[in-house]
């Protein structure tokens, strides 16, 4: 089988000149007590039909129910250890963190055996964070997203 593709999004903003990223949590039973290096960016398959762009603005808004910008800064693609490819593009937003997100949803036999479906959010949370704080909470891989969006945010205020 060949590895994955996904895309996803990567919101920022800036706080006193610092950047802060928002990034999100798997949902279900596997990554409850799971912080550290399971953070992720908002992202999910692309369809053979779609291209990588309007994947990404659309497992984004899936994932937290927030309607992205429009526009979008590039950030190429990394590979995660697990072989999957992941395209990511960034653009400035924010969200009110008191108001909870809207995942959707999925569907698995928990606990396993039991014959006894539950549904899981996708997402369980997505927090902004501190560069420093946010380079701990993802995913290996996903580090050089964070790095090349502090990159070209340096080039363009120089």
């Amino acid at each position: 089988m060949p590895p994955k593709i996904s895309a996803g999004l990567l919101m920022y903003r800036l706080r006193n000149g610092q950047l802060h990223v928002l990034l999100a949590h798997p949902g279900g039973p596997f990554y409850k007590n799971k912080d550290n290096g399971f953070w992720t960016i908002p992202k999910g398959e692309i369809a053979p039909d779609e291209n990588g762009l309007d994947a990404a603005v659309r497992e984004f808004t899936e994932e937290t129910g927030i309607t992205p910008g429009n526009e979008f800064i590039p950030l190429n693609t990394v590979q995660q250890k697990s072989g999957k490819t992941v395209h990511a593009w960034a653009f400035a937003g924010d969200r009110d963190e008191a108001v909870p997100i809207k995942s959707n949803t999925f569907e698995m036999e928990w606990p396993p055996r039991s014959g006894h479906k539950q549904v899981f959010p996708e997402v369980d949370r997505a927090l902004f964070f501190s560069v420093p704080e946010a380079l701990e909470k993802i995913n290996e891989a996903q580090r050089e997203f964070i790095r090349r969006l502090e990159m070209f945010l340096k080039e363009r205020t120089v």
